[in-house]
């Protein structure tokens, strides 16, 4: 009896592991701002354990950043550079928490944090995961995410995150 609770017992932690997508890959970005219209274009290199360090390196534009280790967000985008602590900053927090859940695979979690209702459509291989807000959209929170994930291995391949003032960032990831 020991040996079997011990045999589920590893493979539950085992399932926990491996379930926790760790990426190093080239990106996109394109942001749309509501606004004015105008669109920027970005590209970089993402490096993510799988847990709570997060690396994007832009090459375009050259030496643009935007990190999260732990609890620490640093940011260098735009001409602004910012060192925020995301637990003394509720927008931050709300927005590493998404970002790394998304990244993590665990929209659901994304999804409460922003109030949001779930929608899933499976087709040609891929799985999209929208979460739209309901109510009013918290500060630092989304009115819309829609995430793409390969069937195959759960690997996320795109991301649109739909800021609440309109604007709009789609991350592609090159694998």
């Amino acid at each position: 009896m020991k040996r079997i609770f011990l045999t589920i017992s590893i493979l539950f932690f085992s399932l926990i592991l491996f379930s926790q997508q760790k990426y190093d890959t080239d990106f996109t970005q394109t942001k749309v701002m509501k606004v004015s219209g105008k669109t920027t274009e970005k590209a970089g290199h993402l490096t993510f354990d799988g847990k709570d360090q997060l690396s994007m390196v832009y090459t375009q534009p050259d030496g643009e950043y935007f990190n999260i280790e732990g609890n620490q967000v640093k940011v260098n985008l735009d001409g602004k550079k910012a060192d925020l602590n995301a637990d003394k900053v509720k927008l931050v927090k709300l927005q590493r928490a998404t970002l790394l859940n998304c990244l993590s695979g665990n929209w659901e979690q994304a999804a409460v944090d922003n109030n949001a209702e779930i929608t899933t459509v499976e087709e040609d291989g891929f799985k999209t995961i929208t979460l739209t807000a309901q109510g009013k959209v918290p500060r630092g929170g989304y009115a819309s995410v829609v995430l793409t994930y390969r069937v195959s291995d759960d690997v996320l391949v795109k991301m649109v995150l739909e800021e609440a003032v309109g604007s709009i960032n789609t991350y592609e990831m090159k694998f």
